[in-house]
């Protein structure tokens, strides 16, 4: 019966069998997690807790797939005086790299002026490479977000540089990046170049380096002026209510427990 079955018919069957199940999944999860206290502010869900990732109990939002990082830089937008979404996207050209489905849509219809960016994804308006962009003009964009990017970057001097170049005076970066607790200095090691040590040494078998807390060093040696901000910058209800760090901490070593958005401004003219 199978070799009778036309090839597309039989992956069309696959892949709605495939999302029947993944759909299926979903709602036993939503109806496990069910309850009150807790509340995505990225996609407004409400229930008892989030999911649980790899490293941590209790941080995945189940409805819309929210991370720590995303309702962080969210909390920011909403809360945080001087970097609400009307004064630093609102009107403004945007260029976003990796674009988050979490952030992309908020982001893009507040922008003035908004272009996706990434160096092998098809579902964005420009390929570049983030480390050398000569297809982008001096001061083109008021804002550059990159959220988790740089790790994958071998070249990431320079994409700080290039970052800091595409930016007008006085624009702004928003950047995040993986950071364990300790060490402060950050790992990396650009020989290795097996997926399996990499995942072992730098937590994932795509990432190049594991950053520590001289991350903000490196941006300031790149010209620009950091604003760190974490869960301290908000009330404790809201810390909680938005899980805005790790319910407990992930006892792996190269766990991220305490998530910065880094605001980074280029200088002015």
């Amino acid at each position: 019966m199978k070799n009778l079955l036309p090839l597309s018919f039989r992956r069309a069957v696959g892949g709605w069998w495939h999302h029947r199940k993944e759909r299926a999944a979903k709602q036993a999860l939503l109806r496990r997690l069910r309850g009150s206290g807790t509340t995505c502010n990225v996609c407004g869900w409400e229930g008892a807790l989030f999911a649980d990732d790899c490293w941590h109990p209790g941080t995945i939002c189940p409805e819309c797939g929210s991370q720590v990082r995303h309702r962080l830089l969210t909390a920011a937008f909403d809360h945080l005086p001087g970097l609400t979404m009307n004064e630093i996207i609102e009107g403004k050209r945007i260029l976003h790299f990796a674009p988050e489905r979490q952030l992309r849509t908020r982001v893009a219809e507040a922008a003035g002026r908004y272009v996706s960016a990434d160096y092998d994804r098809g579902d964005v308006d420009w390929k570049l490479d983030i480390s050398r962009m000569p297809e982008v003009p001096d001061a083109e964009f008021d804002v550059v977000i990159c959220c988790d990017v740089l790790e994958h970057v071998p070249d990431d001097a320079g994409a700080y540089r290039e970052i800091h170049r595409v930016l007008a005076p006085g624009g702004l970066a928003i950047l995040s990046v993986p950071q364990r607790d300790k060490p402060a200095i950050t790992d990396e090691d650009l020989s290795i170049t097996s997926p399996e040590e990499r995942l072992r040494r730098f937590g994932q078998h795509d990432h190049v380096r594991m950053f520590g807390q001289d991350f903000s060093d490196r941006l300031r040696q790149a010209g620009f002026a950091v604003r760190e901000v974490t869960e301290a910058d908000f009330a404790e209800d809201l810390q909680k209510c938005h899980v805005l760090m790790p319910p407990q901490p992930g006892q792996h070593p190269l766990a991220t427990n305490q998530r910065r958005i880094y605001f980074c401004t280029a200088p002015p003219a």
